[in-house]
């Protein structure tokens, strides 16, 4: 029994041999940042955000990061980046890099006219489109701390948030 132990041991490891000079170049593609990710590269840490439901290719998406802190979620200075990107309509790729892994909320909002301002209207609402992390319900007002929190234990992980517009 042992050799019929060993030998399908081997046959294993001769398996995944196999499969190693595949696995490896993307491998090393999660170890690569895309082009154009803002914020700070030298944490090595980023995170993919794709925001669908773009309503124009005018003007910029802002990708905010907020740390692990209700009391800076959404506070005037709160945020650890914010990062712009050419708008895309439909959907808008980008990526942000992140302090290391842990726990975050992105907020995006789509700044169509460029001016770099979360627009509103004279009643205080949302002029431009937004979106936060987990895509949590906002008919009743902003969304819960707690729904928005996002955890990256590692980098190049993906965060898909759609868009909503007033």
């Amino acid at each position: 029994m042992n050799t019929a132990f060993r030998k399908a041991a081997k046959v294993l490891t001769l398996a995944a041999a196999a499969t190693l000079p595949f696995a490896l170049p993307a491998a090393a593609q999660a170890k690569s940042p895309p082009a154009g990710c803002t914020g700070d590269e030298k944490t090595g840490t980023w995170l993919n955000v794709v925001a669908e439901g773009m309503r124009s290719s005018d003007g910029l998406l802002a990708m905010t990061v907020y740390p692990d802190k209700s009391s800076e979620f959404l506070a005037k200075g709160g945020s650890l980046d914010v990062g712009r990107i050419k708008a895309q309509k439909g959907t808008t790729r980008g990526c942000v890099f992140l302090p290391k892994p842990g726990v975050y909320v992105i907020a995006l909002y789509h700044d169509e006219n460029g001016n770099r301002k979360f627009d509103r209207t004279g009643l205080g609402l949302p002029a431009e489109g937004y979106g936060f992390s987990n895509n949590p319900s906002t008919i009743a007002g902003l969304p819960t701390f707690s729904s928005v929190r996002i955890a990256v234990p590692k980098t190049g992980l993906t965060t898909r948030i759609t868009m909503k517009y007033p």
